[in-house]
């Protein structure tokens, strides 16, 4: 079974369609990221200004050494930030294997 590890950014936007457009233009730096395995944008539908980004990792290091270190995070934040009500609330998932 594979170890990979969830992160999930919980964020309350000013803008959503300015938010949006700035996800899909840093979703390139994420995908490039040494580590990331993909990543997917999903919208809160009782409250739309809520967002979870969820991106999946190789391992904890790669998120928070390895990409938080690199130029295609201040990518990420430059783009992203100025749609930020406040600083996203971010965690991080394994997978329980249940069998």
């Amino acid at each position: 079974m594979s170890t990979s590890l969830v992160e999930t950014a919980e964020i309350t936007v000013t803008d959503t369609v300015g938010f949006e457009a700035a996800v899909a233009l840093a979703r390139p730096h994420f995908l490039a990221a040494a580590g990331c395995l993909g990543l997917s944008l999903h919208r809160l539908i009782e409250t739309p200004q809520v967002y979870r980004l969820v991106v999946i990792w190789r391992s904890l290091e790669y998120h928070t050494v390895t990409f938080r270190g690199s130029e295609g995070f201040q990518a990420w934040r430059t783009l992203a930030a100025p749609f930020f009500a406040h600083p996203p609330v971010v965690t991080h998932t394994t997978t329980i294997n249940l069998d």
